[in-house]
């Protein structure tokens, strides 16, 4: 009797064994690609494995890509084996449109902001779900304001209370703005003056040398030199440079705000773009989950990208400020809003006004012609 019982546990624990075996065997081994910084890796695989063990029938297999992501991903998707679930930016949908799944009806958005949803739609359909909203800020020393007499840049400043101040500082020997041979910078200038580089179709060229915002932003370094020329930068960037003192202001993004608690010496704070004839425009940029069309697993992508983009996980990816979050509740929360920079509240106010960076399938050739523009005189 004892015997029979003995060999009916022994059988029984060897069919759960088989059980259990089989279904880690059978588990689903689902591909998630994704660019980032070592800082945004150690905050980022954690957050997998602890996808990966509430849900233990699904393994992530990690594809991290440093270094030119788009060009090795395009490679996947080219060969077929593209991930099945891709960290994705706006400026590449119209390249990948035809290889993503419209989520528009498969994720749960209502908390996020609708700009950021419409940034990451091509074509009416919802390609990515956002994890960020990105736009452009002026970040300024307000030491070096204070050590000249020159009055903080308020909400409702222009182009010519920007002009004044840039001249400000110009008699004091510093230079008052960054300067970045790049269009993302230049759109701004544009965008805030009712210009653009894209006809409303997308479809036609509509920038010109004759153009004011174009022609405002050269200026700024090549004809006032309120901005520093390649050659006094030399192998500087512009955020060294202002972590250095050397400009009084610069024009870029929340990506910057980790940099600048961690390294920054100075009191500094942020303001909203100035008005230009058509009010404050920035460029309105995102970053996102989007799933492979040819997924075999598309449920499971589907839950992978709605615990990514839960409030929980965005939270953990927002502490150190290198984001705005696209959900509401993160971003208006103490986890946005604490710390430096103490006007956080900018980058949540200029989301309103901002206007999707017009992207075609042949933007990257038009901001490389442009680039070039900028980079002569």
């Amino acid at each position: 009797m004892k015997k029979s019982l003995f060999f009916y546990l022994v059988t029984l624990c060897f069919c759960v064994f088989l059980f259990v075996g089989c279904k880690s065997e059978n588990s689903v081994e689902l591909t998630f690609s994704s660019w980032g910084s070592a800082s945004e890796m150690a905050i980022l695989k954690p957050i997998l494995k602890d996808f990966e063990k509430k849900n233990p029938d699904i393994k992530i297999n990690f594809l991290h890509f440093p270094q030119n992501y788009f060009q090795k991903i395009h490679l996947l998707f080219a060969s077929n084996t593209a991930p099945d679930v891709v960290f994705i930016n706006n400026l590449s949908l119209p390249v990948y449109s035809d290889f993503l799944d419209d989520l528009s009806v498969q994720v749960n958005t209502e908390n996020f902001y609708p700009k950021s949803l419409e940034v990451l739609s091509y074509n009416g359909k919802l390609l990515a779900v956002p994890r960020d909203i990105s736009n452009l800020v002026i970040y300024y020393n307000k030491d070096i304001f204070d050590k000249f007499g020159v009055a903080y840049p308020k909400s409702d400043w222009t182009f010519e209370d920007f002009s004044k101040i840039c001249e400000k500082f110009k008699e004091n020997d510093t230079f008052c703005i960054s300067y970045d041979e790049n269009t993302m910078y230049l759109l701004p200038f544009l965008m805030s003056n009712g210009e653009g580089i894209l006809s409303d179709d997308l479809k036609s060229e509509i920038y010109s040398n004759s153009d004011y915002g174009l022609n405002f932003y050269k200026n700024l370094r090549y004809k006032y030199h309120y901005a520093p020329e390649r050659s006094e930068a030399a192998t500087s960037t512009m955020a060294q440079m202002f972590l250095n003192k050397k400009l009084a202001m610069h024009l870029s993004g929340r990506w910057l705000v980790p940099k600048y608690r961690e390294s920054a010496d100075f009191r500094w704070d942020v303001i909203s773009f100035p008005n230009g004839k058509a009010g404050s425009i920035v460029p309105a940029d995102a970053s996102g989950w989007g799933i492979y069309k040819y997924s075999k697993h598309k449920n499971e992508a589907i839950r992978l990208i709605e615990y990514l983009s839960s409030k929980e996980v965005i939270s953990k990816i927002a502490k150190d400020g290198l984001i705005v979050p696209a959900r509401i509740d993160v971003t208006e929360s103490d986890v946005f809003l604490n710390g430096k920079p103490e006007s956080s509240n900018v980058f949540i106010d200029v989301i309103k006004n901002s206007k999707k960076t017009p992207v075609n399938h042949d933007y990257k050739k038009l901001t490389d012609k442009i680039d070039k523009i900028l980079s002569v005189k």
